[in-house]
């Protein structure tokens, strides 16, 4: 091992190690990618690499839980911040969203490794994410009793379907963002617009219609006397 590769700022060259392999591990698969090729790609030898992670296992178990860690650390802080239930909607959405849309080789690394590795992936999945969308569901419920939201959303469901539309439409926008057309510099942002503005509108009940003003009632007309009666007055006053 080179003394001057530990020398460098251990947490530099840790992040730095982390963002390559969760690169190419999304890129080419874990089995698929060595970690000769990640030493390489971040700029010091493979020893250095097994200094910071002793197993490649461990260095796939660190980059997953990097992702899955993040909700924990977050979720909390948006609940807090954000008290009214759209408001909490927004802050919600937005972060998971937009966590993976600044970078989809987090999202096409999820995809990867759950297509790959289902019964591991079932184990963190159920640690690091029900536990938070447990919390979540119950903000949905509180939601339903008020009126807010509406009464037919299965709340585990509804959430479960906005982080498959998330993480898989992240994914894979790189390639079927082509049927978008336009600009591909404008695919991600119209993405994921349209993927917010769908989640809303299945989550929030219509507000109630205002009744429509009542009408004016129309003024009684006095009717008019028969022309041949008026005649017949005007005889009798002379």
């Amino acid at each position: 091992m080179v003394a001057s590769e530990l020398a460098t700022s251990p947490t530099t060259v840790r992040d730095r190690i982390l963002a390559v392999a969760r690169r190419l591990f999304a890129a080419r698969g874990f089995d698929a990618t060595p970690l000769q090729q990640i030493a390489d790609e971040v700029g010091v030898t493979k020893q250095a690499v097994l200094h910071h992670f002793p197993s490649k296992d461990e260095l796939r178990g660190a980059v997953l839980a990097e992702l899955l860690l993040h909700w924990n650390d977050v979720l909390p802080r948006l609940l807090v911040a954000a008290t009214a239930g759209d408001r909490r909607f927004e802050a919600l959405t937005h972060e998971l969203v937009g966590f993976f849309a600044a970078d989809p080789d987090r999202a096409r690394l999820l995809l990867r490794e759950i297509l790959d590795r289902p019964e591991p992936m079932r184990r963190l999945l159920s640690e690091h994410v029900r536990p938070w969308v447990d919390v979540v569901a119950e903000y949905v419920r509180k939601g339903q009793r008020s009126g807010e939201i509406r009464a037919d959303v299965d709340p585990e469901g509804y959430l479960l379907s906005v982080i498959v539309l998330a993480v898989d439409g992240v994914a894979v926008l790189g390639c079927l963002g082509v049927v978008l057309g336009g600009a591909p510099s404008s695919r991600s942002d119209r993405f994921v617009a349209e993927l917010l503005r769908v989640a809303r509108s299945s989550l929030f009940a219509d507000p109630p219609a205002k009744a429509a003003p009542p009408r004016p009632r129309a003024a009684k007309k006095t009717p008019r006397p028969a022309r041949g009666a008026t005649t017949e007055r005007r005889r009798s006053k002379t």
